[in-house]
């Protein structure tokens, strides 16, 4: 196997075999594209994935995603699979300290369950869609300008309380900044006010792959719009669980959250 440079950020690389192109970092939190023959079929830890007519398809792994990974594939018109056990580097992550939190995102009150149910079963619906979109394919950019106040997988702790990790990458700025899509793709969700993300668009980019912004003041797209990369989708705001202003962004693989810095150049957003 030979190990190239690629267009992708720093400490990307391209791994190649007589089939098989792999586009991504070996490290937890990783977003994976990869090219096989038209017609080729691929199982990631023995569980078949989506795979386009073109050869090209995408996995991720998880924040604390196991350190070894089984990828295999079967070429067209052959019985037997091509194995490859992929190895992750293990990551370090931060602690977040947040004071200032109103103490209803902290501990929310009962009445508010529900409300906390339906925003969850809906992002989670928009988030399993894997339709035959190509976006995935392409290279990102940054959703908007500022500076990177919270980052990929930091333990957060509210007003002293530990709470999840973060899944996403912060950028803060002025209510109003420009939001625009990473990738083109389709809206299929756009929600005015969640309860803990405020104003919230879900943007899917092909087999699984999907954009979330949240904590936004304005909404400039609907359901079911196609929107094209670098277009204004959104204004950034200070909606939900937050402290001041700043766009939350985040990457996903159906259910498995991936870090955002891994795909864009950091170095782009405070210009």
């Amino acid at each position: 196997m030979e190990l190239t440079s690629s267009y992708l950020p720093s400490g990307a690389v391209t791994e190649l075999t007589t089939q098989l192109v792999l586009n991504g970092s070996l490290t937890q939190g990783a977003l994976l594209r990869g090219k096989l023959p038209s017609g080729s079929v691929v199982w990631l830890n023995n569980k078949r994935i989506n795979i386009l007519l073109s050869g090209d398809f995408v996995f991720g792994f998880g924040r604390d995603a196991a350190l070894t990974q089984k990828l295999e594939w079967q070429l067209p018109g052959q019985t037997s699979r091509n194995q490859k056990n992929l190895k992750l580097a293990k990551r370090e992550y931060n602690i977040q300290r947040i004071e200032g939190v109103a103490s209803k995102y902290v501990s929310p009150p009962k009445e508010v369950l529900a409300r906390i149910r339906n925003d969850n079963v809906q992002i989670a619906t928009a988030r399993a869609t894997s339709s035959e979109l190509t976006a995935f394919t392409k290279a990102l950019i940054l959703p908007a300008k500022g500076l990177v106040s919270g980052v990929y997988g930091s333990q957060r702790v509210f007003n002293g309380e530990p709470k999840r990790p973060h899944y996403g990458l912060d950028i803060a700025g002025p209510v109003g900044t420009a939001v625009k899509a990473p990738l083109d793709g389709v809206v299929t969700l756009a929600h005015a006010d969640m309860y803990y993300s405020g104003g919230t668009l879900i943007i899917d980019h092909g087999l699984g792959v999907s954009s979330t912004f949240i904590h936004l003041s304005l909404l400039d797209v609907k359901l079911g719009d196609v929107v094209t990369q670098g277009q204004k989708i959104a204004e950034m705001g200070a909606t939900g669980r937050v402290t001041g202003p700043h766009l939350d962004w985040r990457i996903n693989w159906f259910k498995e959250r991936l870090d955002p810095a891994l795909l864009v150049d950091l170095t782009d957003a405070e210009q």
